[in-house]
């Protein structure tokens, strides 16, 4: 990985830092390497961490297909409250019973009614775009807009730690699924409200994050040295 030609064109495994921004992300590995044609393939929200893929060069031509490729999470949520957002990004505004919710309900629920093709509906804290205007910009102005469905996929819901409030699951979904709506509606199923607390982006398709590498260290390895 010393000898990275970015003009030419390569694939960038970037472990996004929690508050960043998937453009914040992007801009820096830009600047650091002094490049015009970059793009990332799929957004990460800025609360959560992990994969983020860019591509530079004739690389650019990939994003589509890697954009199409399965993702799996890594997704910590915490039951018993709501936030509008759907996580971390707003203030609790509801909270709910659940203490009936146990380990054995949250695998049923999530082999029984989630496991598979579902439709889902964004949340209105995302960058989807209505009538060419961001959702989460709307969402903060206190506007709220009645939004379709779209068919997704689950392939596999995994329970990692159950320390009840706080639900700690593995997920592999298809292009489009938002982890939040999902947190939402598995709460709903059992009865009680739920936001997330936490989400890493672990892998998409054949791309791990454990090969990713972090922003300050791509920086310090080849910003600088393009800058000298």
């Amino acid at each position: 990985m010393e000898e990275l030609n970015f003009e030419e064109g390569v694939v960038l495994l970037i472990d996004k830092p929690y508050t960043w921004t998937s453009f914040d992300a992007v801009r820096k590995i830009r600047n650091s390497i002094r490049i015009k044609k970059i793009g990332h393939a799929g957004t990460l929200d800025p609360l959560a961490t992990g994969l983020l893929i860019m591509c530079t060069g004739k690389f650019t031509k990939q994003i589509d297909k890697i954009q199409n490729a399965n993702k799996e999470y890594i997704c910590e949520m915490t039951i018993g409250k709501t936030t509008p957002s759907f996580d971390l990004e707003t203030e609790v505004d509801g909270e709910f019973p659940f203490e009936h919710v146990t380990r054995e309900m949250f695998l049923k629920t999530a082999q029984e009614e989630f496991t598979g093709p579902i439709a889902q509906v964004p949340p209105m804290f995302s960058a989807l775009k209505v009538d060419g205007q961001r959702l989460y910009k709307l969402a903060r102005k206190g506007e709220t807009i009645e939004l379709k469905s779209r068919d997704i996929t689950i392939h596999e819901i995994e329970l990692l730690r159950f320390e009840s409030p706080v639900i700690t699951f593995k997920v592999t979904c298809s292009k489009g699924t938002y982890i939040r709506s999902l947190v939402r509606d598995m709460a709903l199923a059992m009865n009680t409200g739920a936001y997330m607390s936490a989400l890493r982006r672990t892998k998409i398709g054949d791309y791990d994050v454990s090969d990713a590498i972090l922003i300050e260290d791509f920086v310090a390895k080849y910003g600088k040295k393009r800058e000298e």
